[in-house]
C-alpha cells in the first residue's frame, strides 16, 4: 500500500514537474526569448505523449491571453474612438503649420543666397588683394631688369655699343640674379650672348641697305646696261658694213677695265635725280652706294672675321639671286614681264661684277662663275617653263629678241652664255608651232571665206594682179580674150600669199642667232614642210570632210590643190632667194607639199564618191512602186528620170577633173544606182511582185542602161560602163521572156546567156513574182479559162522553184 502511494506520489510529482515544464516553455515563447530549440527540445524529450499535452497547454495559454485581449479592448475601445476625433480636429491645424513652416523655409533660403553670394565676393576679393600685393612685391624686384634691359635696347638702336655692353655686365651681375626664377629672366639670359654677337653684326645693317637698295634698282641697271648693249651692237654692225671687218666679234671677247668703265658710265642716274641732271651720265657709285659695303669688309676683317662677312654676304646675295631667278606666274602673258625679268638678272650680276673687281676677295671669279651657272639653269629651265605657255607669235618673236640683247649684255661681262643661243632653238620649235596654230586659223578662214568658183578676170589689170599674188602659166587661157575665168578660185592665191608670209615670219625668228646662211635654209625649209604636211593638210582634210561641202566645191578644190602643188617648185625659188643658198646643194632640204596636196585630192576624190553615192540613195528613196501593179505605165518612174538628169550635170561639172577621176566616179555611181535597184527588188520587206511592176522596173533599168551608153564621161571603151548593170538586166530578161528551161539548163556553162543570175537571187524574186500572181488570180476569177492558165503557170513556177532550192542548197553544201 505504501508502495503504491509512493508510486502515486511519484506520479503526481512527475504531473507537476511536467506542468511546471510545460509552463516555462510556454513562458520561454511568449517572452520572445530566441533561439527556441532548447525550450522545444525539452518538450518533446520526456514521454511520447508530451507533445499532445503540450499542445493543450499551448492551447489553453492562448484561450487565456484571448479573454484578456477582448477585455482590455472592451476597457479602453471608447478612448481609442475619442482619440481618433480628436486627432481628426488637429489634422486641419497641421496643414496650416506645414504650409507656414515650408513659408518660411523659403524666405530662409532666399536670405541666404545673397549671404552665401556677398560671403563668396568677399573671399574672392581677399584672393584677389593677395595676389596684388605679391604682383606687386615681384614686380619691384623685376622692373629694375626690365627697365635695364629696355635701356640696353635703346642703346643698341642708338648705336652706343660700348654703353650696351656695360648694362649687359651689370644684368648678369647685379640685377638678373634677383630674379633668376623667372622664365623672362631665363629668356634675357639666353639672349645676351645672342646681342653680342648682334653688335657686331648690327654694323652690317648699312650692308642690308645696300642689298635692299640694289634689290630695288637691278631692274634700272639691267635695262640700261640692255641698253647699252644693243646700242653697241648696232654700231658694231654698222661699223663692220662700212669697213668690213669683223668688228662685231669684239663684243663677245673679255671687257678690259676701260669697257667697264664704259658700261657703268651709261648707267642713267636713280629715280631721284632724274628731273635735275637728264643728261649726266652716272657711274656704279652714283646710282648705288657701295660704302656700307667696304665699311663692314673693313670693320670684319679688323675684328678678324673677315671670312664671316664673306659667307654673309655672298649667302644673301644668292637669296636675293633666287629672289631674282623667280619668275612672276603672269610673266608669260606679256613681254614686259619678260623685260622686267631679264632686267633684274643683268642689274644682278652688273652689281657682282662691279663688286669684283673693287673689293679684294670679298668675290672671287671662281664665285662669280659659280653663281652664274645656277643662275643659268634656273633661267633655261624658267624660259622653256614660260616660253611653253606662248600662244602669239609675235609675244614669242618679242621674247626671242629679249633673249638675244639679254646674253649679249652678260657676255660683253665676261659670263658664258651659249646655253642661251640653244635655248632659243628650243623656242624656235615653239615659236613655229604657234606660227603653225596662227596659220591654221588663217587657213580656215580664208577656206571659209572661198566660192569654190573659178576666178573671173573682166580686164588685163585684174589678171595681172592675180598674177602678181600667185604664179600662174597657162598658154591657152592666155590666148583667150576678156574676160575669161582662172581654173582654181580665190583661195588658191591667199594660200599662196599666206605660205610666203609663214617664210618670212619663221625668217625673223632666225635673225641675229648667229648661224649660217645654210642653217637658217634648212630652218626654213622644215618650218615649211610642216606648214604644208600637217596644219594646211589638216585643214584641207576638215574641209572636204564638213557637211555643206558639195560635189560642185569638192571639184573646185580638187583643181585648186593641183595648182597648189605646181606652185611648190616656186616656193622653193622664194626661200632660195631669201637665203642666198642654191637648191644644187647636197644638204638643202626639200619641200613635200607634193604628198600633201595629193592627199587632199585623194581625200576629196573619196568624198566625191560618197556623196554621189549618198545622193544616189536620196533619190532611191523617194522611189514609189506600185508592186501590184498590172501593167506598166509605159514610161520610165519620175524619180529615175531625175536622177540621171543630176547624173548628167554633176559628170558635166567634172570635165575639168582628171580623166581617171571622172571615169571612176562615173563608174561608181552606176554600180551603187544597180546595186540600189537590185535590193530593192530583194528587199525582204517586199512580199510580192507583180509582172506588171517587174515590166515598169525593166524600163528603169532600161533608162539607165541609155545613160550608161550615153558616154556621159569620155574616156570609157565599148559597153564598160553598161556592164554595171548586167546582173540586173539578165535577171529581168530572164522574168520578162520567162525562159526558166534555158536558164535552168545552161546553168554552170561559161557561155550561158543568164551567167550572172544567181540561183538564190532568181528563187528569192521568183517567189515574190508567185506570191504576187496567186494574190491576182483570187482577185481575177470572172473567166474559168483564165484561172486554169493561171493555175498551169503557178505549178510551173512551182515546179522551177523547187529546181532553184536544189540548185542553191547544192550550192551550200558544195560551199
Amino acid at each position: 500500500m505504501a508502495r503504491k502511494s509512493k508510486s502515486n506520489l511519484s506520479e503526481l510529482c512527475l504531473e507537476e514537474n511536467k506542468d511546471q515544464i510545460y509552463e516555462n516553455a510556454l513562458a520561454e515563447i511568449q517572452s520572445f526569448e530566441l533561439p527556441l530549440g532548447t525550450t522545444l527540445r525539452s518538450v518533446y524529450d520526456d514521454q511520447p505523449n508530451a507533445h499532445q499535452k503540450f499542445m493543450e497547454k499551448l492551447d489553453a495559454c492562448i484561450r487565456n491571453h484571448d479573454r484578456e485581449i477582448e477585455k482590455m479592448c472592451n476597457f479602453h475601445h471608447q478612448g481609442f474612438v475619442d482619440a481618433i476625433t480628436e486627432l481628426l480636429k488637429v489634422r486641419a491645424d497641421a496643414e496650416k503649420l506645414k504650409v507656414q513652416v515650408t513659408d518660411t523655409n523659403r524666405r530662409l533660403q532666399d536670405a541666404g543666397k545673397e549671404v552665401i553670394s556677398q560671403t563668396e565676393e568677399i573671399i574672392r576679393c581677399r584672393v584677389q588683394q593677395r595676389n596684388i600685393t605679391t604682383v606687386v612685391e615681384k614686380l619691384q624686384l623685376c622692373l629694375p631688369v626690365l627697365e635695364m634691359y629696355s635701356k640696353l635696347k635703346e642703346q643698341m638702336n642708338v648705336k652706343r655699343y660700348y654703353s650696351a655692353l656695360k648694362t649687359m655686365e651689370q644684368l648678369e651681375n647685379l640685377y638678373l640674379p634677383r630674379v633668376s626664377q623667372y622664365r623672362f629672366c631665363q629668356i634675357m639670359i639666353e639672349n645676351l650672348p645672342k646681342l653680342r654677337e648682334e653688335i657686331k653684326e648690327i654694323s652690317m645693317s648699312d650692308l642690308k641697305d645696300f642689298l635692299e637698295s640694289i634689290r630695288k634698282h637691278s631692274d634700272r641697271i639691267g635695262e640700261t646696261a640692255m641698253k647699252q648693249a644693243q646700242q653697241q651692237k648696232t654700231f658694231s654692225t654698222t661699223l663692220q658694213k662700212q669697213n668690213n671687218v669683223n668688228y662685231g666679234r669684239n663684243m663677245h671677247l673679255g671687257r678690259s677695265r676701260i669697257s667697264e668703265s664704259k658700261n657703268e658710265m651709261t648707267l642713267k642716274r636713280t629715280f631721284e635725280d632724274d628731273d635735275e641732271h637728264e643728261d649726266e651720265v652716272l657711274t656704279a657709285q652714283d646710282l648705288v652706294d657701295f660704302s656700307p659695303v667696304y665699311r663692314c669688309l673693313h670693320i670684319y676683317s679688323v675684328l678678324g672675321d673677315g671670312e664671316i662677312f664673306e659667307n654673309y654676304y655672298r649667302k644673301q646675295r644668292r637669296k636675293q639671286a633666287r629672289l631674282v631667278l623667280q619668275p612672276q606666274s603672269s610673266m608669260h602673258e606679256t613681254v614686259e614681264g619678260y623685260r622686267r625679268y631679264f632686267s633684274q638678272i643683268v642689274g644682278f650680276f652688273v652689281v657682282e661684277d662691279h663688286i669684283l673687281h673693287v673689293t679684294q676677295g670679298l668675290v672671287t671669279r671662281t664665285y662669280t662663275d659659280e653663281l652664274w651657272n645656277m643662275a643659268l639653269s634656273k633661267i633655261v629651265a624658267v624660259l622653256r617653263t614660260h616660253s611653253s605657255y606662248c600662244t602669239d607669235p609675235d609675244l614669242v618673236l618679242e621674247l626671242k629678241n629679249l633673249i638675244v640683247v639679254f646674253a649679249d649684255t652678260l657676255q660683253g661681262y665676261g659670263f658664258p652664255v651659249n646655253r642661251l643661243f640653244d635655248l632659243l632653238f628650243e623656242i624656235r620649235d615653239q615659236y613655229n608651232e604657234t606660227l603653225l596654230k596662227k596659220w591654221s586659223g588663217l587657213f580656215r578662214d580664208i577656206f571659209e571665206a572661198d566660192n569654190y568658183s573659178p576666178i573671173p578676170v573682166a580686164n588685163e589689170e585684174e589678171y595681172k594682179i592675180v598674177i602678181s599674188k600667185f604664179p600662174f602659166q597657162d598658154p591657152e587661157l592666155d590666148k583667150q580674150s576678156f574676160p575669161k575665168k582662172l581654173p582654181m578660185s580665190q583661195s588658191v592665191p591667199q594660200i599662196y600669199m599666206q605660205v610666203k608670209e609663214f617664210i618670212y615670219a619663221s625668217l625673223k625668228f632666225s635673225e641675229s642667232l648667229h648661224r649660217s646662211s645654210t642653217e637658217i635654209d634648212d630652218m626654213l625649209r622644215k618650218s615649211t614642210n610642216l606648214l604644208l604636211t600637217r596644219t594646211l593638210s589638216s585643214c584641207l582634210q576638215n574641209l572636204i570632210k564638213k557637211p555643206h561641202i558639195g560635189l560642185t566645191e569638192l571639184v573646185q578644190i580638187i583643181i585648186n590643190t593641183t595648182h597648189l602643188e605646181q606652185a611648190c617648185k616656186y616656193l622653193e625659188d622664194f626661200i632660195s632667194n631669201i637665203t642666198n643658198i642654191s637648191q644644187l646643194t647636197v644638204h638643202t632640204a626639200r619641200l613635200y607639199g607634193l604628198s600633201t596636196f595629193k592627199d587632199a585630192r585623194h581625200a576629196a576624190e573619196g568624198e566625191i564618191y560618197t556623196k554621189l553615192n549618198q545622193k544616189i540613195d536620196e533619190f532611191i528613196q523617194i522611189a514609189d512602186y506600185d508592186w501590184t501593179m498590172s501593167e506598166s505605165d509605159g514610161r520610165a518612174s519620175g524619180y529615175l528620170m531625175d536622177l540621171i538628169n543630176f547624173l548628167r550635170s554633176t559628170f558635166q561639172v567634172f570635165t575639168h577633173l582628171p580623166g581617171k577621176v571622172a571615169q571612176t566616179a562615173c563608174m561608181s555611181a552606176c554600180q551603187h544606182l544597180s546595186m540600189s535597184l537590185m535590193q530593192m527588188l530583194l528587199d525582204s520587206e517586199l512580199k510580192q511582185i507583180s509582172m506588171g511592176a517587174i515590166q515598169q522596173f525593166n524600163l528603169d533599168v532600161i533608162q539607165c542602161e541609155l545613160f550608161a551608153s550615153s558616154e556621159p564621161v569620155p574616156g570609157f571603151q565599148g559597153d564598160t560602163l553598161q556592164l554595171a548593170f548586167i546582173d540586173l538586166r539578165q535577171l529581168l530578161d530572164l522574168f520578162m521572156v520567162w525562159d526558166w528551161s534555158t536558164y535552168l539548163a545552161d546553168y554552170g556553162q561559161a557561155t550561158s546567156k543568164y551567167l550572172r543570175v544567181n540561183p538564190s537571187t532568181a528563187l528569192t524574186l521568183l517567189e515574190k513574182v508567185h506570191r504576187g500572181m496567186k494574190d491576182s488570180s483570187k482577185k481575177n476569177n470572172i473567166f474559168a479559162q483564165f484561172r486554169k492558165n493561171d493555175r498551169d503557170k503557178q505549178k510551173l513556177i512551182e515546179t522551177v522553184v523547187k529546181q532553184l532550192r536544189s540548185l542553191v542548197n547544192g550550192m551550200s553544201q558544195h560551199t
